[in-house]
């Protein structure tokens, strides 16, 4: 692994990190219940499926992840767009799960093996 896409699988895991602790925020503010605790626990599976792949750099992992983040894709937009006072939230996960998908793409670019051209 060279150190460009080490940098790369640094941000995916970054990213990974704001957007479970945007979740657990959004979900306990303004008055934490065990309630908003289950449900960031479960809306952050899908996060945490690929995490184990993600910190080996196993790229086969970073390709199939991509799926992992439309979930929270969706969620912002039809959170922006249908409910005005989460709009905020909605908008600062749909930033970092773009980001999260731009960082996958970029480790994927980056890691790949050169070959050389014939």
């Amino acid at each position: 692994m060279n150190d460009l896409s080490r940098r790369w699988r640094y941000c995916t895991l970054a990213f990974m990190a704001m957007l479970a602790g945007l979740i657990f925020a959004w979900q306990l503010w303004p008055d934490p219940t065990f309630n908003g605790a289950v449900r960031a626990a479960l809306l952050c599976i899908p996060l945490f499926l690929p995490l184990a792949g993600i910190l080996r750099g196993n790229r086969y992992t970073y390709r199939w992840s991509t799926l992992c983040v439309m979930p929270y894709f969706i969620v912002g937009v039809t959170e922006a767009i249908a409910n005005p006072t989460t709009r905020s939230w909605a908008a600062a996960m749909l930033l970092l799960a773009l980001g999260m998908f731009g960082t996958l793409l970029a480790f994927l670019r980056t890691s790949r093996a050169q070959t050389p051209i014939q």
